[in-house]
């Protein structure tokens, strides 16, 4: 699988878990589920999971980061995960952003 790179230009814009996508807690972090691809994708941080479940809440990536406290030193691997969620459908650009 390629690397995943993120632009300056995705950590501003505003993101959310696709609505065709389930969530759910595990003690590792979450399982989600996405009902169109029938993909399961295993969240294994807890960070990770918070970062995804208010991305709805804040107008950019890079905001939700600020919001859930993520250190600047975990950004850039939070920032891949991220990306590689929006490559596999999990995590979308919000219309309204």
């Amino acid at each position: 699988m390629p690397a995943v790179e993120v632009s300056r230009a995705r950590a501003d814009r505003a993101l959310e878990l696709s609505p065709r996508v389930a969530l759910r807690p595990e003690p590792f972090g979450a399982l989600c589920y996405h009902y169109d691809t029938r993909r399961l994708v295993f969240l294994k941080d807890r960070d990770l999971v918070r970062v995804v479940e208010t991305l709805r809440s804040h107008e950019s990536l890079t905001a939700t980061f600020d919001a859930c406290a993520i250190a600047d030193s975990r950004r850039t691997a939070f920032a891949q995960a991220v990306a590689a969620l929006i490559e596999s459908e999990v995590v979308r650009e919000r219309a309204d952003g």
